[in-house]
């Protein structure tokens, strides 16, 4: 089950564009550990426009925000690795996280949660120069677009060769 949480926002929601949500149960593995790196006391005096009012005014010893933020976190991380129902907890961490940061901070964690799936959605492979040359060369003969597409086009050419050769 997939529980969406809009983002309600502090301000004017914006006219155009894809409204903001807040954390899914399926990004809790990526999102945890940037919210726990983000809501940091310290953070907050770097990043001030990322944060509440209330909370960048806050004073930094007796931030009780920043005390239920951590505490829910944490709630929400035993009940993953119990393997029971994040989703009592994860609302109403997101009901903190809502009121934690500003509307242009949560934009901005979102932004950097989307640059952390992206990059556990690829692996990186060291090939030679005369390799990537050839890949090029081909690219270009069979007018493809990236080395994903002439690698994958590389693989079914083979697997057809194979069935061609077994049928024989």
């Amino acid at each position: 089950m997939n529980y969406k949480h809009p983002w309600v926002y502090h301000g004017e929601s914006p006219k155009a564009g894809r409204k903001l949500l807040l954390l899914e149960v399926d990004e809790l593995t990526f999102a945890l550990p940037l919210i726990y790196r983000l809501i940091h006391p310290a953070e907050i005096a770097q990043k001030s426009d990322w944060f509440s009012t209330s909370v960048a005014t806050a004073d930094e010893k007796q931030n009780k925000e920043y005390i239920s933020l951590v505490e829910l976190l944490q709630q929400v991380t035993q009940e993953r690795k119990n393997l029971a129902s994040v989703i009592h907890p994860l609302t109403r961490l997101n009901q903190n996280l809502n009121r934690y940061f500003s509307d242009y901070g949560w934009r901005m964690v979102r932004k950097e949660l989307s640059q952390i799936k992206k990059r556990q959605k690829k692996s990186h492979i060291e090939l030679s120069k005369d390799l990537i040359v050839k890949l090029k060369t081909y690219m270009e003969q069979q007018s493809l677009d990236s080395f994903d597409q002439a690698i994958d086009n590389l693989l079914s050419e083979v697997e057809f060769f194979k069935e061609a050769d077994l049928k024989e």
